[in-house]
């Protein structure tokens, strides 16, 4: 390739053009706190290649049998990491380059995304500061870099870290409701309730995976709760069919089969994802042991997840209408993580145009979250991680005190009612 100057850092040989030709209707840049993203919207599915450069730094973007829509001069501005965009010389003939001066030096992670909804075919081209690079054509073969696992911190009276994971995000939209609803809106705004929520109590905290509309990949979701030592992960979603009369919430935690698969990657790699939550080490064992402690970690969080999500099912039943009202299994990559409890929770039909406007309602969203909290909440008090804060609480209270919540008048160690809210018994400070 005519890139391969000596300041080419990572590229990757041409492809050979698609028989039919491809449109970029739009192009789309915005910044997030994690990185810049760049979005191709597509006529059809492409063949791409992403190289490197410096001297100055640009990324490069070549998509052969292309053109671009609408004008070189209607291309975003910069920001983030991005200075400006611009057309450049292509390889061949028929072909498309995008040149993205940078305003720094970033590494390209690219990848194809599929039509969902209203949008079609997208590349997207995401922009940070890690380590390696990730140059991927379409389809990508490339195996997901394992994750590094870091224990809990064995802090005497720590909070309980509950991971909130917003589904979807940015590029992916999820599910469209009738009405032009986002499920990826949908799922922030009762995330940050939930939060909310879980923040006000004592002994407790939340942590969001995303805070914004921007998307992040599966593996890193987890990778975000387990760096902060979640002790459980929720993912938040609203479920779709084609029958727009099908309602109710749903409870998802992970399948045997799929944490069956999920066991078999960790130990293929785990010199790489080494320890487990509570610092249990896989990579000085031998492929024996190292199954037997994985699977009694992945075994023990199985049956906590399914514990939690049956008490979240539980109080959702008082706000909303249950479809399932037992918990469900699948195969959910984002529920992979074999050492933390978790549960996704399809909190009603957006393809349902009455449960797409409830979902709308920011009443609606506070009482999911305060059913989902509830649950959790309850899960926690009669299973408290040791060294936490409910863990002391509850010792306190079998010896007779009763502790204060954050919130005047709620003991935390009150007895859950059949309401979201739930009212106090008594309340002492601490």
């Amino acid at each position: 390739m005519a890139l391969a100057l000596g300041a080419c850092l990572a590229c990757m040989a041409a492809i050979a053009a698609p028989s039919v030709p491809v449109t970029v209707h739009d192009v789309r840049l915005w910044a997030g706190p994690d990185g810049t993203r760049l979005v191709l919207d597509l006529s059809g599915p492409v063949q791409y290649s992403v190289s490197t450069l410096r001297g100055p730094e640009r990324v490069i973007v070549d998509i052969p049998n292309a053109r671009l829509a609408k004008s070189p001069r209607e291309l975003p501005g910069g920001q983030g990491y991005v200075r400006k965009m611009r057309l450049g010389t292509p390889p061949a003939s028929g072909a498309l380059r995008l040149i993205v001066d940078l305003s720094k030096a970033a590494t390209p992670h690219s990848f194809a995304v599929a039509p969902a909804g209203s949008l079609g075919d997208r590349l997207v081209v995401d922009l940070d500061n890690s380590a390696t690079t990730t140059v991927a054509s379409t389809p990508t073969t490339a195996a997901p870099t394992p994750i590094a696992v870091k224990s809990a911190p064995a802090i005497d009276g720590r909070d309980i870290v509950i991971a909130v994971d917003a589904g979807h995000g940015g590029v992916d939209p999820g599910s469209i409701g009738k009405r032009g609803t986002y499920e990826k809106n949908l799922t922030l705004a009762i995330a940050r309730r939930l939060k909310e929520r879980i923040d006000r109590e004592v002994g407790m905290r939340a942590i969001l995976t995303r805070d914004g509309d921007y998307f992040v990949e599966h593996r890193e979701r987890i990778a975000r709760a387990r760096r902060k030592g979640a002790d459980m992960f929720i993912s938040i979603h609203a479920d779709a069919v084609v029958d727009r009369t099908v309602t109710g919430s749903s409870v998802y935690t992970l399948s045997v089969r799929g944490a069956s698969d999920e066991s078999a990657r960790w130990l293929a790699h785990r010199e790489n994802a080494s320890d487990l939550m509570g610092g249990v080490k896989l990579d000085d064992k031998d492929s024996v042991l190292a199954s037997v402690l994985l699977d009694l970690s992945q075994g023990a969080s199985m049956t906590a997840s399914i514990d939690a999500a049956s008490k979240v099912l539980q109080e959702l039943d008082s706000v909303s209408v249950v479809r399932r009202r037992t918990v469900q299994n699948a195969g959910f990559l984002v529920l992979k993580a074999p050492d933390i409890p978790s549960m996704l929770v399809e909190t009603a039909f957006i393809s349902n145009p009455g449960e797409e406007q409830k979902l709308s309602s920011p009443k609606h969203q506070l009482q999911l979250a305060e059913a989902i909290h509830s649950g959790v909440r309850s899960y926690f008090l009669g299973n408290p991680p040791p060294g936490t804060r409910f863990a002391q609480l509850r010792e306190r209270r079998d010896g007779g005190a009763v502790i204060a919540q954050r919130e005047p008048a709620v003991s935390i160690g009150r007895e859950l009612t059949n309401s979201a809210v739930g009212t106090a018994t008594s309340s002492l400070s601490d």
